[in-house]
């Protein structure tokens, strides 16, 4: 028995709304987006001019690595509208695992722009041409772009705490990488206008090793996601805590979490009593579904699998026969018995390797209770002697309802 919530089932309805494009998420990650590369676009004009003509090359580098945000910049805006898309027939899971490959592809614009700056400044420190110092004025580019960068890290990092998108992180630690390149740049620059020419390309060189580090990392954590890495083991616990207390579950088991995009998907098996209702564990998965995503802000997709005893026990029922095989073995059994016809309803549970049958029959009204009980064990007699199913079945219960007129 198995709840979950999917566009078909009416869960799907009473869970987290499905984002959209002009949803709160994607309309703040447009704003941020388009403002970065709006200072960004301005940034990298500024260091690559003032570079060239002030003979700095930490300048140039830096505003190389800028303008390998504009590129990022754009990534992020796509993969942002992209994951904001309904969820869809090719797509029933939604699109959010697009924000994480622009994670992954923001990642890989670090690294090669951490290579591209390593192998200028690496070059220029072992070349044989001498080492020229930068203007003076290059000092007040360099604190001009710390100043910059650092206010979009902030801005945009804000922005993704409130909204808890790892794409939106992603990109605040690229300002923030940035950040600190033009902190590197400033020293560097400083010492060179000072009389060390050389600093200018080792600071260069000491931003390219900084953010290859930081790229390195956000690929790890992207691929992780990509790989259906669980969350950590106090969160699986937590959400374990919030389904054992819904009323109705003995105990859950075969707890599974991965994380889709800035979500969370959580399937789970629950043991609840064996002799209720379908309706009635259903009704305890819709439990479980609401409370888990109530008190969970990040799981917005559950499946619930329910189970009626322990899975040890469980695994002994998977090869007794189903319910055809049986209503023919009953058939068979109660070919001359004029009850075969009064049967209205049959029960069926599968536990303990056994089936354990329930058989409802009308009242005529004319036999005493004597005689109901002698000739309900002749009945289960029969049922426990036929030769394909007799060894199967459990206890066999026949109630007798009065017929009315």
């Amino acid at each position: 028995m198995t709840g979950r919530a999917t566009l078909s089932d009416p869960l799907a309805n009473s869970g987290a709304p499905a984002p959209s494009e002009n949803g709160p998420r994607y309309r703040a990650t447009r704003r941020v987006t388009l403002v970065g590369a709006v200072v960004n676009a301005g940034l990298a004009l500024a260091q690559l001019i003032s570079g060239w003509l002030l003979n700095s090359q930490a300048l140039v580098a830096d505003g190389v690595h800028t303008l390998s945000d504009l590129i990022t910049d754009g990534v992020v805006l796509f993969a942002a509208r992209k994951a904001a898309a309904s969820p869809d027939a090719d797509h029933p899971y939604g699109h959010a695992r697009i924000e994480t490959l622009a994670t992954v592809i923001v990642g890989l614009f670090l690294t090669f722009a951490g290579l591209a700056i390593a192998w200028t400044a690496g070059s220029r420190l072992l070349g044989a041409e001498p080492l020229t110092a930068p203007a003076t004025a290059a000092v007040a580019f360099a604190a001009l772009t710390l100043v910059a960068k650092e206010g979009l890290y902030q801005y945009t990092q804000r922005v993704a705490r409130r909204h808890q998108s790892r794409m939106l992180e992603a990109n605040a630690w690229h300002h923030r990488t940035d950040a600190i390149s033009s902190l590197f740049v400033l020293v560097g620059v400083g010492a060179a206008v000072a009389g060390f020419p050389w600093a200018d390309a080792l600071a260069a060189l000491i931003v390219a090793l900084f953010i290859l580090h930081v790229a390195g990392r956000l690929i790890v954590r992207a691929a992780a996601e990509l790989i259906d890495t669980a969350l950590e083991p106090d969160q699986v616990q937590r959400i374990h805590r919030t389904i054992v207390d819904v009323p109705g579950v003995k105990d859950a088991h075969m707890l599974r979490t991965r994380r889709h995009g800035s979500d969370v998907v959580v399937d789970v098996h629950i043991q609840v009593a064996p002799m209720i209702s379908v309706s009635e564990g259903h009704r305890i998965a819709d439990a479980v579904f609401h409370s888990v995503t109530d008190e969970h802000d990040r799981v917005n997709d559950i499946t619930v699998h329910v189970d009626p005893e322990n899975d040890a026990e469980q695994a002994r029922s998977s090869t007794l026969p189903l319910r055809p095989v049986l209503v023919e073995a009953l058939r068979e059994a109660w070919a001359d018995s004029p009850e075969l016809d009064a049967v209205e309803h049959l029960s069926l549970h599968y536990l303990g390797g056994r089936v354990h049958m329930t058989l409802t029959l009308r009242l005529d009204g004319a036999t005493a209770a004597p005689d109901l009980e002698a000739r309900a064990r002749a009945l289960a007699d029969r049922l426990h002697a036929h030769p394909q199913v007799g060894d199967m079945l459990g206890e066999v219960t026949l109630l007798y309802r009065p017929c009315t007129h």
